[in-house]
C-alpha cells in the first residue's frame, strides 16, 4: 500500500500543480500531508513506512548535494560575498528570529537561539534544484547562492555539534587527508565506463564513502557528499556522472518532499506559527539582498542569489530532530518549510521577469563599484555568436572557426570558459539573461547568432534581445521539443532545429558518405 499511496499521489498531485503554473515539488509536499492524514485517519500506511521515505528522502538529498559538489570550486566560496557575507546574514537572522521569539512567544533563550539557528538557513535541496533546472549553477547568481548554502550547511553541522549530542570522532580530522586520494577517485572514474558502473561509482562515493563514511567520523554525512562530488570537480567525466545521475536523483528527492509532509499532522497553533514566518520570509531575502550589493553585486545578481536563498530550509528539520530541545518544534517547522516551498518555488521560475518587472526600484541598491566576474565583455569585433559553450556550443565553434573568421563564444561558466581558453578558443565570461550585459553590448559586426543554450528561458530572451537591439540576422538555435521550437520561433528566431532529428539526420549523412567511399580491405599475407 505504500508505494501506492506514495508513488500514486505524488503523481496526481505533481501533475495537478504543473497544470497550474507550479513545479511538481509543491505537488509533492502536498501529496505529504495527504499520506500523513490518509495513514492517521485511516490506517492505510505500515509502521515502517516513515522509515522507508526517510532513507528514500536522506538517499536524495545525499545525490543531490554530490551532483552539486561535482560543478563546485573551493574558490567559490572563499570569496568575500560568500564567506564574509553568508556568515553576516546567518548572524543578522539568528539575531532578528531570537529576539522575536524570546518576546512574542516567551520562549527561553537557550531553545529561541536554536529554533532561530533553524529558521535562518535556507533550502539547499530547493535552490539547487531550481537552479539545476534552469540551467544555472554554473551562472555568477547560481554559485553565489550555492557558495552561501554551503557556508550555512558548515554553520548547521556546528549547531549539531554543539547542541545535538553527538560530537566528532577523534579520527576527524582523517577527512583532512582525503585530497590525497583524489587521483583515486580520479582512476575509478576512468576505468568504471559508460554504463551501470558509472552510476554504481557515484553512489558508492555519495552514499558510502560520502555519507556513511563522513558519519561514522561524526560528521555530517550531507556534507561528506558534497565533498566527496568536490573531489571530482574539474575532472572531463565529472558532467557524464552528474547525467548517470539524473533519474534515480530525481526520484529519492520525490522522497524528500513527501517526507516533509509525513513529519506530522500540524494542529492549529503550528498554522498561525507557519503562517506569520511566511510573512516574514520576504525579510530573508531582502537581508540577502542588500549585504549582496554592499559587496559590490550587481543589482540584477543580487536579486536572482536572493531569490534562490528566500526559502527555510530542510537543515533546519535536521537541526531539530538532532538538537533534543528542538523535538517537539519539528512538525511547525516542517509546516514552515514546506509553505515556504510552495511561495518560493514559483517565484524562482519567473525570477528573470520579476527583475525586469522591477528593476527600476532595485537598481537603488546597486553599488557603483562592479564585481570583477560582472564586467561585460567586449563583442563588438565576432561576426558569429555562439550563447552556451557547453557540448553542443563547443560543437558549432569548432566547425565554424576552420572557415570563419571571428567566431566568438560566450558562457555564464567561468571555470568552463577557462576551459575553453586553455584550449585555445575565442570565449568570453557573459551572462545573456543579465540585463546589464545587453544594455552595453555592441553588434555591430554581427552576422550570425547561434543560441546553443538549453534553458527555454534563456533562448526567449535572448531572440528579443538581440532583436531590439536591432540585429536582423538569423538566429539559430536547437531545442528538444517540438513545442518549444515553435515558441522560440515566434519570438523571433530563424531556424530551430530539433537536437534528435538533426543528429539522425547526421548519423544519415555519415552513411551515404561511407556507402560512395570504396571499401578499404586489408591486404592478405
Amino acid at each position: 500500500m505504500l508505494e501506492v499511496l506514495a508513488i500514486g499521489l505524488a503523481f496526481s498531485f505533481g501533475l495537478l500543480v504543473r497544470k497550474m503554473g507550479l513545479p511538481p515539488l509543491v505537488g509533492f509536499l502536498i501529496a505529504g500531508f495527504v499520506m500523513n492524514a490518509l495513514g492517521s485517519r485511516f490506517g492505510l500506511l505500515p509502521e515502517y513506512a516513515g522509515d522507508v521515505l526517510h532513507y528514500a528522502a536522506h538517499w536524495g538529498v545525499l545525490l543531490l548535494l554530490f551532483t552539486v559538489g561535482l560543478k563546485l570550486k573551493l574558490g567559490q566560496m572563499t570569496q568575500a560575498h560568500v564567506s564574509i557575507g553568508g556568515v553576516f546574514h546567518f548572524l543578522i537572522s539568528v539575531a532578528v528570529f531570537g529576539a522575536g521569539l524570546v518576546f512574542f512567544i516567551d520562549l527561553p533563550g537557550q531553545t529561541a537561539l536554536l529554533l532561530a539557528c533553524a529558521l535562518a538557513f535556507s533550502s539547499t535541496v530547493l535552490a539547487a534544484k531550481i537552479l539545476e533546472s534552469k540551467r544555472e549553477l554554473g551562472s555568477f547568481h547560481g554559485r553565489t547562492a550555492i557558495g552561501i548554502l554551503i557556508i550555512q550547511d558548515l554553520l548547521a553541522l556546528l549547531v549539531l555539534s554543539l547542541w545535538g549530542g553527538q560530537s566528532p570522532s577523534i579520527y576527524a580530522p582523517l577527512v583532512l587527508l582525503l585530497p590525497l586520494a583524489r587521483p583515486v577517485f580520479h582512476w575509478l572514474l576512468d576505468v568504471s565506463g559508460h554504463d551501470e558502473l558509472l552510476v554504481l561509482l557515484g553512489m558508492v562515493l555519495a552514499l558510502v564513502v560520502g555519507g556513511m563514511g563522513f558519519h561514522w567520523l561524526g560528521l555530517s554525512s550531507e556534507l561528506g557528499a558534497l565533498a566527496m562530488g568536490m573531489m571530482l570537480a574539474g575532472h572531463h567525466r565529472a558532467s557524464e556522472v552528474s547525467e548517470s545521475l539524473w533519474g534515480l536523483k530525481e526520484l529519492f528527492l520525490v522522497g524528500f518532499f513527501l517526507q516533509i509532509g509525513m513529519s506530522g499532522l500540524p494542529t492549529a497553533s503550528d498554522w498561525l506559527f507557519a503562517v506569520i514566518l511566511l510573512v516574514l520570509l520576504p525579510l530573508k531575502g531582502l537581508m540577502f539582498y542588500v549585504i549582496l550589493t554592499l559587496f559590490g553585486l550587481r543589482a540584477r545578481t543580487a536579486f536572482l542569489a536572493s531569490l534562490s536563498l528566500s526559502a527555510y530550509s530542510e537543515f533546519g528539520l535536521i537541526v531539530a530532530s538532532g538538537v533534543p530541545l528542538l523535538n517537539q518544534w519539528l512538525v511547525p517547522l516542517a509546516l514552515t518549510v514546506a509553505l515556504s516551498f510552495v511561495v518560493s518555488a514559483p517565484l524562482n521560475r519567473y525570477a528573470h521577469g520579476l527583475f525586469e518587472r522591477f528593476e527600476r526600484g532595485l537598481m537603488r541598491w546597486q553599488s557603483k563599484r562592479v564585481h570583477p566576474d560582472e564586467v561585460s565583455p567586449d563583442l563588438s569585433s565576432a561576426t558569429i555568436l555562439i550563447f552556451g559553450m557547453g557540448r553542443t556550443g563547443s560543437a558549432a565553434y569548432d566547425v565554424l572557426c576552420g572557415g570563419v573568421p571571428d567566431v566568438l563564444g560566450i558562457d555564464s561558466d567561468p571555470y568552463q570558459v577557462r576551459r575553453h581558453q586553455d584550449r585555445g578558443r575565442r570565449v568570453v565570461l557573459a551572462d545573456a539573461e543579465d540585463a546589464n550585459f545587453w544594455s552595453s553590448v555592441q553588434l555591430d559586426a554581427l552576422k550570425v547568432a547561434i543560441l546553443a543554450v538549453d534553458a527555454l528561458e534563456a533562448k526567449l530572451l535572448a531572440t528579443k534581445q538581440l532583436r531590439a537591439h536591432g540585429f536582423s540576422g538569423p538566429i539559430i538555435t536547437h531545442s528538444l521539443y517540438a513545442e518549444e521550437a515553435e515558441v522560440v520561433r515566434a519570438a523571433g528566431a530563424d531556424h530551430t532545429y530539433l537536437t534528435l532529428k538533426e543528429a539522425g539526420a547526421s548519423l544519415a549523412g555519415h552513411a551515404i558518405d561511407a556507402l560512395q567511399k570504396p571499401p578499404i580491405r586489408a591486404s592478405g599475407a
